[in-house]
């Protein structure tokens, strides 16, 4: 059964200044229509959201709804959130680096730099990042006939509970692949697409193999500090999660009584490279904008990145650890999104950088993944919203 947030709901209000940005203390006046969006995303099923938003108009920033159950507070503007899947974008950026600096080639087969799992030689490091390998997700995967193929517990469906009193086990990436491999392959390399996580694990052992250091490492010299994102963690197997930040729950029966719970603190070594790492609206705007802006990868591997190939996603192809989506009103977005156990974060950018949408956000979780739908419904709503109205991107990047 679903768990329902209901009294958490009524204290989104007016959005919360942040010291440290630009145009924020007057952003309830600046842009009503953003603060009426994410109040109203808010009150469609989750606790709380922070909004970041760079155009021709400056920057603004705002929150809604609370940041915890049972406090009137809200989320901070710039808080911690685990990204998800946004991870996979970071990820693909430091594999592409490295394509650019001739330690990895797009179309060399991965068993190459990775002999010891014995992968399908068909399987190419452009189909890692590309999700086209046809590799069993380890976190669960579609049987192909409705049916739903279980990996490692997850916070979802049947092993929610089993998730919940294991969060803090650590996995390592080695073990997470070769579960994988052990389930059968859901088509030939290169023949269709299939989101795996199981893919942007194997890219963090190739860049690890490739470099002799850790992702961490690589991240912090390559990417996080030159940008100087100081508030992106890549935790591994810590459970920990920088201040500010507001809390993550999940929702489950246990011998028909509803239980919920704070999970906040959980070993995201579960999903690795797949979506383990923390970030903040602000990290997240300075990343896309620079990537998006030319500032991470020569031009022609950037568009390479932004290359869409059809997934069957409505008006939703994919590159190279980015999205390329149509707007409603016929232009194009790059963007992820990623949650993570009653949390969340979006990360939008016209192609050129000039434009940017970056937002997180923290709700009660639950077996069924009842918030899912409205989460789709909080992105496109917002990517319409902002990247429909005037459509200049300016040429230099926002940061």
């Amino acid at each position: 059964m679903a768990c329902k947030i209901t009294e958490a709901l009524d204290a989104a209000g007016v959005a919360v200044a942040d010291s440290g940005a630009v145009l924020e203390a007057a952003a309830g006046q600046d842009r009503p229509e953003l603060q009426k969006a994410i109040e109203e995303i808010v009150e469609s099923g989750f606790l709380g959201m922070s909004l970041r938003v760079r155009d021709e108009r400056g920057e603004w920033a705002g929150s809604a709804g609370v940041a915890e159950l049972g406090g009137t507070a809200k989320p901070p503007v710039n808080g911690h959130a685990r990204i998800g899947s946004n991870t996979k974008t970071i990820t693909a950026t430091l594999a592409l680096q490295l394509v650019a600096e001739g330690k990895i080639e797009l179309d060399t087969p991965a068993a190459v730099y990775l002999p010891e799992f014995g992968l399908n030689e068909r399987i190419t490091v452009r189909m890692l990042l590309q999700h086209t390998s046809g590799l069993f997700n380890f976190t669960g995967d579609d049987g192909g006939d409705g049916t739903m193929v279980p990996g490692i517990p997850v916070p979802y469906g049947t092993t929610a509970k089993e998730w919940v009193d294991n969060r803090f086990r650590t996995y390592r990436p080695e073990e997470l692949v070769r579960l994988a491999l052990s389930k059968p392959a859901r088509f030939a390399p290169g023949t269709g697409w299939s989101y795996s996580n199981t893919n942007y694990v194997l890219a963090r052992l190739l860049i690890e193999k490739v470099t002799g250091r850790s992702l961490a490492e690589e991240l912090q010299e390559r990417i996080l500090g030159p940008l100087g994102l100081s508030g992106t963690v890549v935790p591994d197997a810590s459970p920990e999660i920088p201040e500010p930040h507001a809390h993550f729950y999940h929702c489950y029966e246990e011998d028909g009584e509803r239980k919920t719970i704070d999970i906040t603190r959980h070993n995201p070594s579960w999903v690795s490279t797949g979506g383990d790492m923390i970030s903040t609206s602000q990290d997240l705007a300075t990343f896309i904008s620079a990537l998006m802006g030319g500032r991470l990868l020569p031009a022609p591997l950037l568009a390479e990145m932004c290359a869409p190939r059809p997934t069957g996603i409505p008006n939703m192809d994919y590159g190279l650890g980015v999205f390329v989506q149509k707007t409603d009103c016929g232009g194009t977005v790059i963007t992820h999104n990623g949650g993570l156990a009653g949390s969340a974060g979006m990360m939008c950018s016209t192609p050129g950088g000039g434009k940017t949408l970056t937002a997180v956000l923290n709700w009660v979780d639950d077996v069924d993944l009842s918030v899912a739908s409205a989460f789709q419904s909080a992105q496109r709503r917002l990517v319409n919203e902002v990247f429909c109205g005037e459509q200049a991107d300016p040429a230099q990047p926002a940061d």
